[in-house]
Formats: structure tokens, C-alpha cells, sequence
């Protein structure tokens, strides 16, 4: 695994307590357990060789999926270049209300992870919210353009 940044920003998220959490860390450990990963600033730091990671968030596990599989993350970046040429206001709305739609769990899973990276840079303050029936709900941020991943680090 390559040391970095959270590709999302992340309610709960461990990046301004990473000292305090890593002092707490034992040096040497065979495999990094993470239940609720989130956007995994620990993860990244840390870059351990073997790791198991979990969360809540379906969506969230769909971008992760993408992240250790070659073939899934070379589609993803396709997406997620897609999402950035086709942003607009109208277009992040209807983005949006994908997960309304009948069979969208069966969407692609790098479909649903570029939806989910492109929702989270482009709705407002960088949240990840749903309602009581699960669907995504954050108003857009009114961004001009929206860059959903960094070129340099997701090609590394």
C-alpha cells in the first residue's frame, strides 16, 4: 500500500489526531484491523502491507474494492474523469438521485464508487449524508469544477 492522503473527506475522520493514534499504535503488527475505516487517514499513513478494513457505508467499501483490484480502479478513474467533464449543477443533481432508481445495486461497483467520490467533492463541505431511506441527500456545493481525484497520487 502506497502512503497518502484520505481520497474523501469523512465525518469522524482521524487526520488531525493521527500523532495521538499512531503513539497509541504498536510499532510492528502482522495485519491492520480497521472496523469503520471511513476515509482511512490511519490507513493511509500507516501503509501496512496487510490490512482488513470495514465499513458501514456500502458505498464507501465499493470505492475501497476499486482501490486493490487493478482492472476496477482503472475503470474508476474512467468515471470519475467522466464525473469531472460532465459537472455541472444540474448534472450533480442528477447524479444524486441515482440511488432512487430500481437496480441501482446492481450498478457496476466502480459505477457506484465514482458516484460516491463524485458526490463527496462536489456536494456541500464535503459531507456524506443520507436520509431514513438511505439515499444521499447533501445539496451541491455550487462548485465550478470539481476535481475528484488527485492524477498524481492515484496514479503512484
Amino acid at each position: 500500500m502506497i502512503k497518502g492522503k484520505p481520497f474523501v473527506k469523512w465525518a469522524g475522520g482521524k487526520r488531525q489526531i493521527l500523532d495521538k493514534l499512531k503513539s497509541c499504535s504498536p510499532v510492528e503488527f502482522n495485519t491492520y484491523f480497521e472496523p469503520f475505516v471511513g476515509g482511512g487517514a490511519l490507513l493511509f499513513d500507516l501503509a501496512p502491507k496487510n490490512a482488513v478494513i470495514n465499513d458501514s457505508n456500502e458505498e464507501l467499501i465499493c470505492v475501497y474494492r476499486c482501490l486493490e483490484n487493478n482492472e476496477l480502479f482503472e475503470l474508476l478513474k474512467k468515471e470519475l474523469l467522466r464525473y469531472e467533464e460532465n459537472h455541472s449543477e444540474e448534472y450533480y443533481y442528477q447524479v444524486r438521485e441515482m440511488d432512487k432508481l430500481e437496480g441501482f445495486n446492481n450498478l457496476p461497483i466502480y459505477v457506484r464508487a465514482g458516484r460516491m467520490i463524485y458526490l463527496n467533492k462536489a456536494c456541500f463541505n464535503g459531507l456524506y449524508r443520507v436520509n431514513s431511506k438511505g439515499y444521499f441527500n447533501v445539496p451541491s456545493g455550487k462548485k465550478k469544477v470539481v476535481n475528484c481525484f488527485d492524477k498524481k497520487t492515484f496514479d503512484n
